[in-house]
């Protein structure tokens, strides 16, 4: 329990220093060898398509059984075996560069700067940012701290709770691979079919437990915890991930504005219908508030995690 405490403090306090060597970096470098890989080797859809599911084995046994065994080497030496647990964990979370980087779209904004937004709005998100007003592109960052809020700190803490740091960087690597392969368009469908499914199969239940957390703590930004699950239960399947509609329902609901709508990826225009009720206009003071249901979840799940270890305990 201890680690993962201490592993979220470390998140909040520093996030992921731009000079730490993040594990994921390698992941997604190993991914985009195993796609280019693939792509060379393939000749037909149907290869491609079952070549995806082989990058996911690889993947995820890669990806688990090095921290497992960094770990199993290292359980007689204590202290070491903790320092290394809980720094494994910290790297899985992304709730203070999550912040990082929406913010910088904020203060974009603050200033009046359009384009400036743009660009910071594009590493963070998947659509294409050029063509962007400012409405949308408030929309674009406080959507994706909503689903990130499930992907990068709720669904990581999850893990790290039911199997340590294996488990957490596997999910992470689960979560890799359909951001960089999982794109329902021409040229990421077949290679991308398996890592999304995958995905979605991992994010089903922290999804719904993220918009749960979501709704609770709405109050913090003048919400109704009634309104907010309401929101989420009734747009839950507005979205074409079966999962992304709980916490940006939850976030919407919360804070009485309307998300979801056209977007292009790649050149090729996505429709997503609407999520939310558009009660208030969208601002960007929405994306702080979206900021704020994110930590305040975190902060809700760690504290439950906490009382019932001590039931247990107890017990």
């Amino acid at each position: 329990m201890i680690d993962i405490i201490i592993a979220v403090m470390i998140d909040f306090l520093i996030g992921d220093p731009y000079w730490f060597p993040h594990p994921i970096i390698y992941i997604g470098k190993f991914i985009s060898f195993l796609e280019k890989l693939g792509r060379k080797l393939c000749r037909s859809n149907k290869a491609l398509k079952i070549f995806g599911f082989v990058i996911v084995f690889v993947v995820c046994f890669v990806s688990f059984i090095i921290p497992f065994l960094i770990l199993k080497l290292t359980s007689q030496y204590v202290i070491v075996h903790h320092i290394l647990n809980i720094v494994m964990i910290w790297t899985t979370f992304a709730a203070r560069s999550l912040h990082k980087e929406a913010v910088k779209v904020y203060y974009a904004l603050k200033n009046n700067d359009l384009e400036d937004a743009k660009i910071k709005l594009s590493y963070i998100v998947g659509r294409d940012t050029q063509e962007l007003c400012e409405n949308e592109i408030i929309r674009a960052d406080v959507e994706t701290v909503a689903e990130n809020t499930s992907d990068g700190v709720i669904a990581p803490i999850l893990f790290a709770i039911l199997g340590g740091a294996p488990l957490a960087m596997l999910y992470k690597a689960v979560n890799t691979m359909d951001s960089m392969l999982g794109y329902k368009n021409e040229k990421f469908y077949y290679i991308g079919f398996f890592p999304a499914k995958v995905d979605d199969i991992f994010n089903l239940i922290p999804a719904r437990i993220t918009g749960i957390l979501i709704a609770i703590v709405s109050p913090l930004v003048k919400g109704n915890v009634i309104f907010s699950l309401k929101i989420m239960l009734r747009d839950r399947k507005n979205h074409k991930s079966p999962n992304c509609a709980y916490p940006e329902g939850a976030a919407a609901g919360a804070m009485r504005i309307q998300l979801g709508g056209t977007n292009s990826y790649f050149g090729e225009l996505v429709y997503k219908p609407t999520i939310g009720d558009n009660v208030e206009v969208l601002t960007k003071e929405h994306i702080k508030s979206t900021i704020l249901l994110m930590y305040a979840s975190e902060i809700l799940l760690v504290i439950i995690y906490i009382l019932i270890n001590k039931v247990v305990m107890a017990v």
